[in-house]
């Protein structure tokens, strides 16, 4: 049942993909299902409802992203990391977590899946410092824009750029853009069988 939902909702948003991604994406909400009745990973509790809202939710920014070395920030379970690591194997993803529950469960996905363009870090952000920074700075954990600004500013490389993830935009939100960065693009998301809105903001540098 659900891989025909998941075919469906790819030929939706036209994102193509080989057996092996959408039995590791099948397998990764299986996965989210079983260690959240132990865990409390997600508020998310139906299967058919993590598919939406966390594998096709993340998935609609896959073509959008520009690089090969993403970090994604309070990643949580992994979300949107772990479905775009499957779905763009050419790339390097960093997920960034506090919890060490969500790492270990990570670590598993990892393992049990066979994804290995992924890397857990469990660390607050601001005591992160990496070795190579980040083409790319991904997170829908922020409660503002301004909020990942502040705390991401250090991650991106020169050319990087900020990649967040939000529903309704905020016009006052927008209007407090920290100084020294630049809204280069907002793109309007639309992500199947979600009546709501989302949209991605590309931020960059000044």
């Amino acid at each position: 049942m659900l891989s025909a939902q998941l075919e469906a909702y790819l030929a939706e948003i036209n994102l193509p993909a080989t057996a092996e991604q959408k039995k590791q994406l099948i397998d990764f909400v299986g996965m989210l299902n079983k260690w959240n009745k132990a865990y409390n990973l997600t508020s998310v509790r139906d299967p058919e409802a993590m598919l939406i809202r966390h594998i096709m939710d993340s998935l609609v920014v896959s073509k959008h992203l520009q690089g090969e070395r993403f970090i994604d920030v309070g990643t949580g379970p992994g979300l949107p990391g772990i479905p775009l690591a499957i779905m763009n194997p050419d790339k390097q993803f960093v997920l960034l977590d506090s919890l060490g529950k969500r790492i270990r469960f990570q670590k598993q996905v990892s393992f049990e899946l066979g994804i290995h363009n992924i890397s857990s870090v469990e660390s607050r952000v601001e005591a992160y410092q990496p070795e190579q920074k980040f083409d790319g700075v991904l997170s829908r954990a922020f409660a503002s824009i301004q909020d990942m600004l502040t705390w991401c500013h250090h991650l991106p490389a020169e050319h990087g750029q900020f990649y967040a993830l939000k529903g309704q935009l905020n016009d006052e939100e927008m209007q407090h853009i920290p100084s020294g960065f630049a809204v280069k693009e907002v793109i309007e998301l639309k992500v199947p069988k979600l009546d709501e809105q989302r949209h991605l903001l590309k931020i960059i540098k000044e």
